[in-house]
C-alpha cells in the first residue's frame, strides 16, 4: 500500500494556523506519526488535501513537502494500519455511547441526537480507511436508536 505524507514546521506564533492544520488533519482522518509528520493512505483526494494544506502552511510562513512512499515492512505496514484502526475505533465507541445515552431521552432531544449520530457516522465513515469492528457496532446502535424511535412515534 502506498501512503501520502505531509511533512511541515509551522512557527509556534501566531497560534491559529498550527491550530487550523491539526484541526483539518484531524478532520481528514490523518495519522500524526511525529510532530509535522502526517500520514494518510495514497488516492487522489487524500494527496489533493495534502497538497492544499502544504500551501496553506507555506502561506503562513511554514515550510511543507509531501511524500509518497510505501512501508518498508509488512510489520511498518501493519503498524500503520492499526493507528488508523485504533483512532476510528476510538470515534465509533464514542458514537455507540451517545446512542446508549440518548435511548433513555426525550423524544424531541432523541430524534435531534439521532440526526447528529448519522451525520458523525457519515463523516467518520469518510475518513475510515480500515474500517474496525466498532463501526458496525456503532452503525448498530445508531440503527436500534432510529428503531426504538419509530415504534415510539
Amino acid at each position: 500500500m502506498q501512503w501520502v505524507f505531509l511533512a511541515y514546521h509551522l512557527p509556534r506564533e501566531p497560534s491559529t494556523p498550527r491550530i487550523a492544520l491539526w484541526r483539518r488533519l484531524r478532520r481528514f482522518g490523518a495519522a500524526q506519526l511525529l510532530d509535522g509528520l502526517a500520514a494518510l493512505p495514497l488516492d487522489d483526494r487524500n494527496r489533493e488535501r495534502f497538497d492544499w494544506l502544504a500551501q496553506e502552511i507555506r502561506e503562513a510562513g511554514g515550510e511543507a513537502s509531501i511524500w509518497v512512499a510505501e512501508a518498508a515492512t509488512r510489520g511498518d505496514e501493519r503498524a500503520l494500519g492499526e493507528r488508523f484502526r485504533t483512532a476510528s475505533a476510538a470515534e465509533y465507541g464514542a458514537v455507540v455511547e451517545a446512542a446508549r445515552t440518548l435511548a433513555d431521552a426525550e423524544p424531541t432531544r432523541r430524534r435531534q441526537g439521532l440526526a447528529r449520530l448519522r451525520r458523525t457516522l457519515r463523516t467518520l465513515a469518510s475518513r475510515d480507511y480500515f474500517a474496525p469492528p466498532e463501526r458496525v457496532r456503532a452503525e448498530r446502535a445508531v440503527e436500534a436508536l432510529a428503531a426504538k424511535d419509530a415504534v415510539r412515534a
